[in-house]
């Protein structure tokens, strides 16, 4: 049975376009019947059906809305009667709200801030956390006045304790049992920048009076004169602080100590430090076998540096002065940008370096990135590096030059520029 209507048959359809159809044009491309809007189409042709028989009537396009009149209908229009991409009957387009830039940016900002907050505080607690400190300088007796800035004692100490004996033989250290000095060094910070003095290990000073760090028992000053580094084998710190000051007249407001390893430590977690060694140095009690030149030491040789003195010839003197040289290089090298905002490099050198110091009850972190910060611009030519000034020897120990040390105590005690000159 033919549901279409009279006049309507397969016959008279179209063209024949669709499924089955032998032409190659696509069903999509269908062309509909040309309609004249509102007047039937001039010329000879099949009249349309009239309406009824199951087809409904279609809605009139001469509407007064701009689609009705003599135009061309082709099929393509708005799209509402053939369900194109217009708007149809019950869709609604809603336009999407542009993007608050303003907010976005701020809760970015917000939680950035957020995030270096709490990395910072919990940098800080875990660095704080990880400070020895070990040295009682309450236990320090008949202790000069306070004066202005600020006063380290920075001790390198031969300890050996936690080394295996491979570490021992790779970084030439020796067995020998306990604790001594191998350099000693007062660095002062304060308005009119930092000084770095060198205090010989064979200094001759007077051990005074002390108390026992262990004991508490008072120990009555003789007049007994002996090497500097004899007073912390004797009684470690404490003794060492107490020492310093008696002969010196200038109080020392932080203790800061290092040992081999630790040393060693910190120079290879930096990525080792660029030094320009003046000569051909070579010591086998040390173990430094170095050329000329400017050259990036590692921890084993960079250690081997500051220790060699034999085959300097100021001796000891010549060896405090590398010290120097060394630790304000090192301190520039932790300083610097690509360590500080590296946490890969950042995080292990302070691991390294917090693990390895001794320091007083006192010391806190902001006290040790000053000291640090000092020693860089040592390095930088914003300080002065010395040796505490020498008058000559006695009994084998180099005897200090008293004018000349207490003219330095007087400047470093009021913060004034040094203007005392050491050996």
């Amino acid at each position: 049975m033919n549901d279409w209507p009279e006049g309507w048959s397969g016959d008279n359809r179209g063209s024949g376009y669709g499924r089955g159809s032998a032409s190659a044009r696509p069903e999509s491309a269908r062309v509909m019947r040309q309609v004249r809007r509102g007047t039937p189409p001039p010329g000879p042709g099949p009249s349309a059906p009239p309406y009824g028989a199951g087809v409904p009537q279609q809605p009139s396009y001469a509407d007064g809305q701009g689609h009705g009149g003599d135009g061309y209908d082709s099929g393509y229009n708005t799209g509402q009667v053939y369900g194109g991409g217009g708007q149809g009957p019950g869709r609604q387009v809603r336009d999407r709200p542009a993007p608050n830039w303003r907010r976005r940016i701020k809760w970015t900002a917000i939680t950035v801030v957020t995030v270096l907050v709490v990395t910072t505080v919990g940098t800080y607690f875990w660095a704080d956390s990880k400070l020895n400190r070990e040295v009682d300088l309450s236990k320090v007796i008949e202790r000069p006045g306070a004066g202005e800035g600020t006063n380290y004692l920075i001790v390198g100490s031969d300890s050996r304790e936690g080394m295996t004996d491979e570490q021992k033989k790779d970084l030439h250290t020796g067995s020998a049992e306990g604790k001594r000095t191998d350099s000693m060094m007062i660095l002062h910070t304060g308005d009119n920048g930092a000084t770095l003095i060198s205090l010989p290990r064979d200094s001759d000073v007077e051990i005074p009076s002390f108390v026992g760090s262990e004991s508490g028992k008072k120990y009555p000053g003789t007049g007994r004169h002996t090497k500097l580094n004899a007073a912390y084998a004797e009684d470690g710190p404490e003794l060492l602080v107490r020492t310093i000051e008696h002969n010196t007249g200038l109080r020392l407001d932080h203790y800061v100590e290092i040992g081999f390893a630790g040393f060693a430590n910190i120079v290879d977690a930096v990525g080792g430090v660029e030094m320009d060694i003046p000569q051909d140095i070579k010591d086998k009690k040390s173990g430094a076998d170095f050329k000329k030149g400017k050259q990036t030491l590692n921890g084993e040789e960079a250690l081997a540096f500051v220790r060699t003195r034999y085959a300097l010839a100021g001796s000891d003197l010549d060896r405090t002065k590398n010290q120097q040289k060394f630790l304000s290089a090192l301190a520039g090298q932790v300083a610097t940008p690509s360590t500080v905002l590296n946490p890969f490099k950042l995080y292990p050198t302070m691991g390294a370096g917090l693990d390895s110091l001794i320091v007083d009850k006192d010391m806190g972190l902001f006290d040790l990135a000053s000291m640090f910060w000092a020693m860089k611009s040592v390095s930088g030519g914003e300080g002065t590096s010395m040796n505490m000034p020498i008058s000559g020897s006695v009994g084998g120990n180099l005897k200090w030059d008293d004018a000349k040390v207490k003219k330095l105590v007087e400047e470093l005690k009021n913060d004034e520029k040094v203007t005392v000159s050491g050996n």
